[in-house]
């Protein structure tokens, strides 16, 4: 690699820090120069966060375009993620010239180190069990490295590079979009209907609300061996009643194209009752004088729904597409592993599960390591999303 690449992208990334900075000051009326060599510095000093580790490897002479293209993008997220805090208190520091005086706030801590004294055990358990296995994933994502051999090879990029040459990996993400958008729809547009219809003022309405919610204290591999009973293609008893109805028998852990269908039809069941429960829960807050205000006014049932109880309940609606989400996307291993296995022909392996059988079945900790991060920073991103469009549009309040 040439001497040069490390001096040159330092130089492009502190102009583009500068800039950032430097014009963040001019807005808020600030010292310009003061913020250029802040934005500087931290524009210079952001490559290093993922260059110094890889040791600045995707710009060897020998690499592909694709490996140069993903040492830019590694680049200018490490840009984002030194940037937009350093502006942030930048700008904090800077607004804090105006302050009158400082007001004690009721219950506020008097001492500056005794918040970090309560919080230091919940912060060392973090570093230990969270920040520091995920600090150790991205070293073994760049390592060929096999479960059970002592020794390990540096190789870069390559186990993220390779993904995106992998036809039969971008199938893998598109068969885990389809069954996480499915379930994430199906389950919240079901859950809200049963929810509806739980709230109603009928004798023993507390009891049969119990019995729609325990599912959600079986585990997803519980659910799985459930519904294996259930969708088995010879002795099934779904096979069993269509058979006898309709006379039809489906191939629901053999076919392809049913076989997603199980994993969502049991994923859904799996966390119907954690949806029914806020959405119960959200129903008791709906002001029962804007229904009947409605009702006099001459709107029908749906009418009243649609229009007065869906827009009420979008704060609970935002929160249960993030957590459905998150579980259609990492908590259905179990579901899967036990009901189809990833089959037919890779019909059901989501990213979470492909994770597992390159790794652990696989041996190839390198390569799993790889696809880890990448599903992390897919359901980053997905939520970052969703609170940039969805989250905008959520009613707060009757």
């Amino acid at each position: 690699m040439d001497s040069s690449v490390p001096l040159l992208i330092s130089v492009v990334t502190g102009a583009i820090g500068a800039a950032l900075i430097a014009y963040a000051f001019s807005r808020a009326h600030g010292n310009v120069l003061i913020g250029g060599a802040i934005g500087a510095i931290a524009g210079a000093a952001a490559p290093l966060i993922f260059m110094l580790p890889l040791n600045y490897c995707t710009f060897e002479a020998e690499r592909e375009s694709i490996d140069v293209a993903f040492g830019l993008l590694l680049i200018g997220i490490a840009l984002i993620a030194v940037i937009v805090p350093v502006r942030w208190i930048s700008m904090r520091l800077l607004g804090h010239q105006s302050v009158i005086a400082r007001q004690i706030v009721p219950g506020a801590f008097k001492g500056k180190w005794t918040p970090w004294l309560l919080l230091a055990p919940t912060l060392a358990i973090l570093v230990l069990f969270l920040y520091y296995p995920s600090l150790d994933t991205f070293r073994l994502s760049t390592l060929l490295a096999r479960l059970g051999a002592r020794r390990t090879a540096f190789v870069c990029v390559d186990n993220f590079t390779r993904l995106a040459q992998d036809s039969g990996y971008l199938n893998i993400i598109g068969i885990t979009f389809f069954i996480s958008i499915a379930i994430v729809v199906i389950g919240l547009a079901l859950s809200l209907a049963i929810a509806n219809l739980a709230y109603l003022p009928i004798k023993g309405a507390s009891i049969y609300r119990t019995l729609l919610i325990w599912p959600y204290a079986i585990s997803p591999a519980v659910a799985g061996i459930i519904f294996l009973l259930l969708f088995n293609p010879t002795g099934g008893l779904i096979n069993y009643v269509l058979n006898g109805l309709f006379g039809i028998k489906i191939g629901w852990l053999n076919d392809p194209a049913a076989a997603p269908w199980a994993v969502i039809m049991a994923s859904v069941w799996k966390s119907l009752g954690y949806n029914i429960l806020f959405y119960i829960a959200g129903l008791q807050n709906v002001p029962k004088d804007l229904l009947e205000a409605a009702a006099i006014d001459g709107a029908n049932a749906w009418q009243r729904f649609r229009r007065i109880v869906i827009p009420l309940l979008s704060p609970i609606t935002f929160f249960l597409i993030i957590t459905n989400m998150t579980y259609a996307f990492f908590e259905t291993f179990g579901t899967i592993d036990y009901l189809t296995g990833g089959g037919p022909v890779n019909a059901t392996t989501t990213m979470m599960y492909n994770i597992y059988e390159v790794g652990i079945v696989n041996n190839d900790l390198g390569k799993g390591a790889a696809q880890s991060i990448l599903l992390f920073a897919m359901v980053i991103g997905l939520t970052v999303l969703q609170f940039r469009t969805t989250g905008e549009r959520v009613t707060y309040g009757a």
